[in-house]
């Protein structure tokens, strides 16, 4: 049976609201995850909050107590470009941490995704640990990085799942438009969480 960890920064209502009352409630210190299991896998959702060092922790105590052999991230994020427009669905297949350098995401889950989504847009993820909401910075970071979108925990999670060799996939949906900034954000998040997540449940289920 596949064990998937699915890594929520701060989207937790809608893994709620898509599938209810957990099977199990595992407490640890610092984490409490969620445990629903299917015919075919087990989902461990875990609340690991905003930025990078939470979700690489939140990433590495998935892999390392829960022993999953997936991990799956899916979030809101901000777009970067005009093409990147409130509740478009995008699969990231790289990361531009940019403090740091450029990591790649797994190709193969990223095609597999693609096939079973054919219309997810694959995209470049600017990732750090600020919010970004000012149109100009925005843009800037386009420019600079050749980035899509950007939020705040992908570099984490894919910089520990490689390391691991775990394979990880993660997809996003736009919240706030190039021009938009936090209002947006935050108007938009619940709505776009619950449509990104029933598109990320479509893929676990076909893995």
């Amino acid at each position: 049976m596949k064990k998937i960890g699915m890594i929520v920064a701060v989207e937790m209502k809608a893994v709620l609201e898509r599938y209810g009352t957990p099977q199990e409630e595992k407490e640890y210190p610092g984490y409490r995850v969620l445990v629903y299991e299917a015919e075919d896998y087990i989902i461990y959702a875990l609340n690991c909050g905003a930025g990078e060092i939470a979700a690489a922790a939140a990433t590495q105590f998935l892999i390392s107590q829960m022993q999953v052999d997936f991990i799956v991230n899916f979030g809101v994020v901000g777009g970067l470009t005009e093409e990147m427009t409130k509740t478009k669905m995008c699969v990231v297949e790289s990361v531009v941490h940019y403090d740091f350098d450029t990591t790649e995401v797994d190709a193969v889950e990223v095609e597999k995704a693609e096939n079973l989504q054919p219309d997810l847009k694959r995209v470049v993820c600017a990732s750090g640990d600020k919010f970004i909401g000012n149109p100009e910075k925005k843009k800037e970071m386009h420019r600079v990085f050749g980035a899509d979108i950007c939020e705040m925990e992908a570099a984490g999670i894919v910089l520990t799942s490689n390391r691991n060799r775990v394979p990880c996939l993660l997809i996003k949906i736009v919240s706030d438009s190039v021009s938009g900034g936090a209002e947006e954000f935050r108007r938009e998040l619940e709505h776009a969480a619950q449509i990104c997540l029933d598109t990320v449940d479509q893929i676990i289920r076909k893995l």
